[in-house]
């Protein structure tokens, strides 16, 4: 699948599967379940919108095994950097990365992250709101540099604004592992299909080899459409007043 439809479906897996989960009882110690929900008081209308963004650009991590894409280039010779090490750890493009294991472990590892060091999880949101508006296609067309130099700057004010709006990240290893699941499931549903159980090799393609070719007419001019209104639908839908 092409970028901006991984980043509008983890956009939409975000603002559909968030506030459920979030609200699920957690477990006392006597295995008896209290009313506090899993991130209870920690999925306020901004972290729910700033959750859609951070999903939107985990949507992009496992593409990252992928130098030579558009989404490498996000923030110019560091992502291609990053990318160029991904791409060696993960054997490829569509190896590790496009995975169960992967999207659970950088799940796991990112709400590690949040808890432990402030400025690994701050320069993971950075990464991840670049990631998202590179694959919306913000950039100048032609233009590398410019390109990330532009990048850049979005990602620095929308990171401002999530400062000003006191933003917490209790769900932030959450959006991470349902991004990178759903970048798995989509391109389950392309010709090519992905190594869901790596280090397996078997490649899963869903529903029943469905066949999507990617950048075709049907993700570009039905799909893409479809998965914008839904994106606004379910913003309505979550933040009208109760």
């Amino acid at each position: 699948m092409m970028g901006h439809t991984h980043a509008m479906t983890g956009a939409i897996a975000w603002l559909g599967l968030a506030p459920p989960l979030a609200a699920l009882p957690l477990l006392s110690e006597s295995s008896r379940f209290i009313e506090t929900g899993i991130m209870a008081g920690a999925l306020g209308p901004a972290e729910l919108i700033a959750g859609a963004i951070i999903c939107a650009g985990a949507a992009m991590l496992p593409d990252l095994d992928h130098p030579s894409a558009t989404i490498a280039q996000t923030f110019g010779p560091v992502t291609w950097l990053l990318s160029k090490a991904v791409s060696w750890l993960a054997g490829g493009h569509r190896g590790a990365t496009h995975s169960l294991a992967f999207a659970v472990a950088l799940g796991l590892g990112t709400h590690w992250l949040a808890n432990a060091y402030p400025i690994g999880r701050d320069i993971m949101v950075v990464l991840l709101i670049g990631l998202a508006l590179r694959a919306i296609g913000v950039g100048i067309p032609g233009n590398k540099l410019g390109s990330a130099m532009v990048n850049i700057g979005m990602t620095a004010g929308l990171y401002a604004v999530f400062l000003s709006l006191g933003v917490g990240y209790a769900w932030l290893g959450l959006a991470v592992g349902v991004g990178c699941l759903i970048h798995v499931v989509g391109d389950c549903m392309t010709e090519r299909g992905c190594p869901v159980l790596w280090p397996l090799g078997v490649k899963f393609l869903l529903p029943w080899k469905i066949g999507i070719k990617t950048g075709k007419k049907f993700e570009q001019k039905i799909l893409a459409p479809v998965l914008s209104v839904a994106i606004i639908g379910l913003l309505f839908w979550r933040l009208a007043p109760v």
